[in-house]
């Protein structure tokens, strides 16, 4: 009869060891990176074993996928990006309030969390083991931007010129989470006290829907 109870339990330990492998994973992935990483630190972190790195997911590398597609999520989900994106209204509004979103996002994140340092880490020093988080993350969220974009330009999703524009356009959020504290201190003008989330965010949305509009027109001259 007390067999279910027993179940539930062990099915509920299983999942609060899984998840908190997966933080301590995050944290010290973000610290020393994949290559100087152990099961054995992120398992003593865990307070846990580290054979439960290879039950809970197939080794070390599994795991490092499952940390970006988690930290990616955290810093922008998808749910929350099509809740954005897929809203009634102008597309230009839409755009600026994605632009907003990652603005607001990236300034707090930037240099405070493992998500943020993770993600930077691996934009940095690249590693094969980003199939999970293309799979999973960038190529979903890539087809909303992407489609977005051109909608603004009256373009189709798979023109060339989408992606030279979606770049473009995200390029300076990017900048922002890999390098805004840095950048604050070049250009002081940068830094979070001396200009807002909201006003910083209009201006990029208004330099990005300036540029498009050109693009846009150049490309229709020919």
């Amino acid at each position: 009869m007390a067999r279910g109870p027993r179940r539930s339990a062990a099915r509920q330990d299983g999942a609060a060891t899984r998840a908190g492998l997966l933080e301590a994973a995050g944290a010290v992935f973000a610290e020393v990176g994949f290559d100087r990483a152990t099961a054995k630190e992120i398992a003593r972190r865990a307070g846990t074993n580290a054979a439960a790195v290879n039950y809970h997911f197939g080794g070390i590398e599994p795991l490092y996928e499952a940390v970006l597609a988690e930290a990616h999520r955290r810093l922008m989900s998808y749910e929350l990006l099509i809740q954005t994106i897929g809203a009634e209204g102008d597309p230009k509004d839409k755009l600026r309030r994605v632009i907003g979103l990652l603005v607001r996002v990236v300034r707090a994140e930037s240099n405070m969390s493992w998500p943020a340092k993770a993600i930077v880490r691996e934009i940095i020093s690249p590693t094969p083991h980003i199939e999970k988080l293309r799979r999973e993350e960038l190529d979903p969220k890539k087809a909303l931007i992407f489609g977005l974009i051109s909608e603004i330009m009256g373009r189709s999703p798979d023109d060339p010129l989408v992606a030279q524009a979606m770049l473009s356009t995200m390029a300076p959020c990017l900048m922002l989470l890999v390098a805004e504290q840095r950048l604050s201190e070049v250009i002081p003008d940068l830094a979070r006290t001396a200009v807002s989330d909201e006003t910083l965010a209009e201006r990029l949305a208004s330099f990005a829907l300036g540029g498009l509009a050109r693009l846009s027109a150049d490309a229709a001259a020919g």
